[in-house]
C-alpha cells in the first residue's frame, strides 16, 4: 500500500473498501466474510463497522450478526444523483426516446471497468429491459460501455480492460479484435450490443460529451433481440445518436 499523503487516509480508504464489499450478489455479510473480502483482520474490520454503523452507513441485521448498507448511503446517493448535471439534462431525452420507441432508455457512466446505470426510463412493452439504477455491467459487453471505452486514452483503456473479454454465451474475444471494433465505433458514433451482455438482449448506445469534448456518459435504447432485429437497430442508431448529441449540446459541447 502506498504511503499515506495525509494522516488518517488509510482508515478512510479501508472504510470505503468495507462499503464497496457489499454487492447485489452479497447484500449482507458477516464480520468474518467482510474481513476476508477487504483483506483486514477481524478486529480492524469490526472497528470500522462500528464507526460506519454509528453514522448510518451500515446497519446490523437482527440476531444473525449480518451487516448491510444503511439508509444514510441511500440519502447520499439520492443527493449525488440530484447534483448530477448530466442526469438532469438527460432525463427529458430519455423520456422522449422511451416514449417514441417503446423501449427502455438508460443513462450510464463509466465506473472503472464497468458501466453504472445512473438513470432509466422504462419502455411501454410488456416484455422490456429490466435494468435497475445502480446496476453495474462489464463495460466491454455493453453498447454504452463500448462508446465510452472508444474515447478513452490508450493507456487508460489498457488499464480498465480485463485480460479476457468474456461474452455471455459467446465465449471470449481478444483485445485486438475489440480494439478494431472501438475504431469503428469512434467513426460511426454509436455502438451495439447484440447478445453480448445477456442472451436475448440487444441495445444501441451513443456517447455524451461535455464542454471540454470529453465523453462523460452514454445513453442507450435496449430490449429483447426479438424486437431489436438488425433492421430495427440500423433505424434506431441515428435516433439514439441525435438524442445524445442534444444532451451534449446542453452540456456545452460544440
Amino acid at each position: 500500500m502506498p504511503a499515506e499523503a495525509y494522516p488518517g487516509t488509510q482508515a478512510v480508504r479501508r472504510a470505503v473498501l468495507v462499503l464497496k464489499a457489499f454487492t447485489d450478489a452479497q447484500p449482507e455479510l458477516g464480520l468474518s466474510a467482510l474481513a476476508r473480502v477487504v483483506g483486514l483482520n477481524k478486529a480492524t474490520t469490526y472497528r470500522l463497522l462500528t464507526v460506519l454503523e454509528s453514522e448510518g452507513l451500515v446497519v446490523k441485521s437482527g440476531a444473525r450478526e449480518q451487516y448491510r448498507l444503511g439508509p444514510e448511503l441511500i440519502a447520499l446517493g439520492v443527493r449525488a444523483m440530484r447534483s448530477s448535471d448530466v442526469r438532469a439534462v438527460s432525463r427529458p431525452e430519455l423520456e422522449t426516446l422511451a416514449r417514441e420507441t417503446g423501449e427502455t432508455a438508460t443513462l450510464e457512466v463509466l465506473a472503472g471497468s464497468d458501466v453504472l446505470i445512473l438513470d432509466e426510463v422504462m419502455g411501454s412493452h410488456l416484455v422490456s429491459a429490466t435494468h435497475w439504477v445502480g446496476t453495474r455491467w462489464h463495460a466491454y459487453a455493453t453498447s454504452t460501455g463500448k462508446v465510452m471505452l472508444a474515447h478513452l486514452p490508450p493507456a487508460r483503456l489498457r488499464d480498465v480492460l480485463p485480460a479476457r473479454l468474456v461474452l455471455s454465451g459467446r465465449g471470449t474475444r481478444t483485445r485486438a479484435d475489440f480494439y478494431n471494433e472501438l475504431e469503428k465505433i469512434r467513426a460511426q458514433g454509436f455502438a451495439t450490443n447484440v447478445e453480448e451482455l445477456e442472451s436475448g438482449f440487444a441495445a444501441v448506445g451513443a456517447p455524451i460529451f461535455n464542454h471540454d469534448a470529453q465523453v462523460i456518459a452514454a445513453i442507450s435504447s435496449g430490449g429483447p433481440r426479438t424486437r431489436f432485429t438488425d433492421k430495427v437497430i440500423k433505424q434506431l442508431a441515428p435516433r439514439v445518436k441525435q438524442a445524445a448529441a442534444r444532451i451534449s449540446q446542453q452540456l456545452g459541447y460544440r
